[in-house]
């Protein structure tokens, strides 16, 4: 039989880059596999608290929380133009025994708010487990090159000299930020809870014939079953939108992190001295094949991109929230929640893969420090002129025009003579010897190597020890 290609759209992030790990979350089996656990949590609560509930609507829920029919539950959507509704007969389809006390006392947001929190909760997780695994492909790099003299740049100029290791400790650290936060955002993270229509608990508090005490027991057990502390301590009919916001801006954070390690690593690139994974029949390009583009890093820095963007939507929603609620937050939730959490997952395990692969091109490292080295030296060879008794300005002056003149020979395609001019010129002091010394890579990198190691053993470690189970397994990366 002949294949055609599909004729529906295919979101890119389902097609080419998410886990599906991460896509399972956010999948109508967990959705609304959740909604029907929400709902037997509710019954059993109820029941346990004195109202009638059958056994047999118990165990009828219990024995049919994953059959779910979406084809049966569009049906009934269409008839009823109401998501929750269509699922709350579908369920009662499938257990008859709890058609008449399904959903009682609660309103859509019960199922819909409260699943939201959870799979916020689940995903954070996820993400929280692909930093620490991307931290620790980083720091296994920094050790290895903890002491591999490199250029460093700023304005993406030449600079004093770091090492290999010190530049993937700033990576490291963006990440530790990110952590510290997500660890905060989780901790915080509560259920919306039971309040009925508006968050006054007025249905549930009727049920319970006017005994607070049963309607403050009916949340919190609520809340232990799903396995929340609590539940935010007041409520319109939503939990507080401020919480997207709050949740994807720190998506946005983990973005920018890895999308400033990525940059690094495409300048890298292009200098010749880091090279990405790149497979043995993998194609750079279809026109040029010598080409080995960074493209996973490139990758990186477009779903960040992305990412970050969506971070402004939960913040205008929260922002134009009406009194207790309004629906335009809805179909916006729909696609900004779900694209952060799938396209940080997806330029995660990106960042993971890179970090784990990452290739030094240690000669070429070399070689491009020892361009510079020389104009390196020179604020050592004017201290040590001063010292000697040579008026500061005047070796600033000579060093100053020294340097202008070398740097436009190498300009122009020459050799730089630097150190052959500076030797030459008696009032500096300094023979072509010492200033070969002075010169010497190792001994212009300060405290580098050190401080990879004290961030390692200091920061680092604790971090990694106290998630070694925690990160997932690496998810195939699809380039």
């Amino acid at each position: 039989m002949e294949l055609t290609p599909p004729k529906r759209y295919a979101h890119p992030l389902s097609a080419r880059y998410v886990s599906t790990e991460m896509e399972r979350i956010f999948a109508p089996a967990f959705r609304f596999g959740t909604w029907r656990r929400l709902w037997l949590a509710l019954a059993e609560a109820q029941r346990d608290l004195g109202l009638d509930v059958p056994a047999d609507a118990i165990r009828q829920m219990r024995d049919h929380l994953d059959d779910i029919d979406l084809e049966a539950a569009a049906r009934y959507e269409r008839r009823f133009r109401h998501d929750v509704m269509a699922h709350i007969h579908l369920f009662g389809d499938a257990a008859p025994a709890a058609r008449g006390i399904l959903h009682l006392g609660a309103t859509s947001a019960f199922v819909g708010d409260n699943t939201d929190l959870i799979q916020h909760r689940e995903a954070m997780m996820l993400v929280r487990g692909r930093v620490v695994g991307t931290v620790r492909a980083l720091a296994r790099f920094a050790r290895q090159h903890r002491a591999r003299p490199t250029l460093a740049y700023t304005h993406f100029q030449p600079a004093q000299p770091t090492t290999v290791g010190k530049r993937a400790t700033l990576w490291i650290q963006d990440f530790l930020l990110d952590l510290e936060e997500i660890e905060h955002r989780l901790a915080a993270l509560r259920l919306r809870g039971v309040r009925g229509t508006t968050g006054t608990q007025a249905s549930f508090l009727q049920l319970f014939g006017g005994d607070h005490g049963k309607v403050d027991a009916l949340e919190e057990a609520i809340c232990r079953c799903l396995g929340f502390d609590g539940a935010y301590p007041v409520t319109g009919q939503t939990y507080p939108r401020k919480v997207d916001q709050a949740l994807l801006a720190t998506l946005a954070g983990v973005a920018a992190s890895a999308s400033k390690m990525a940059h690094d690593i495409r300048l890298l690139s292009h200098l010749r001295e880091v090279e990405e994974p790149f497979e043995k029949e993998q194609v750079g390009s279809s026109a040029m094949p010598y080409k080995r583009n960074p493209m996973r890093s490139e990758r990186i820095c477009a779903v960040a991109r992305h990412v970050i963007a969506l971070a402004a939507d939960p913040a205008h929603t929260a922002a134009t929230q009406w009194l207790e609620r309004t629906l335009d937050d809805s179909a916006n939730k729909r696609l900004a929640i779900p694209d952060a959490y799938m396209a940080t997952d997806a330029l995660l395990v990106l960042a993971g893969n890179v970090a784990s692969g990452l290739r030094v091109n240690a000669g070429v490292v070399a070689a491009n420090l020892a361009v510079h080295l020389p104009f390196m030296v020179m604020e050592g060879v004017m201290m040590d002129a001063a010292a000697a008794g040579t008026d500061r300005q005047e070796a600033h002056e000579r060093i100053r025009r020294h340097t202008l003149e070398a740097a436009r020979r190498m300009i122009e395609g020459a050799e730089g003579d630097l150190f052959e001019r500076i030797a030459a010129d008696d009032t500096l002091g300094v023979s072509a010897s010492e200033l070969e010394e002075m010169a010497r890579p190792e001994k212009l990198v300060g405290r580098a190597p050190e401080q990879v190691d004290d961030f390692l053993d200091a920061h680092v470690a604790p971090v990694l020890e106290r998630y070694r189970d925690a990160a997932p397994q690496a998810a195939e990366v699809r380039v």
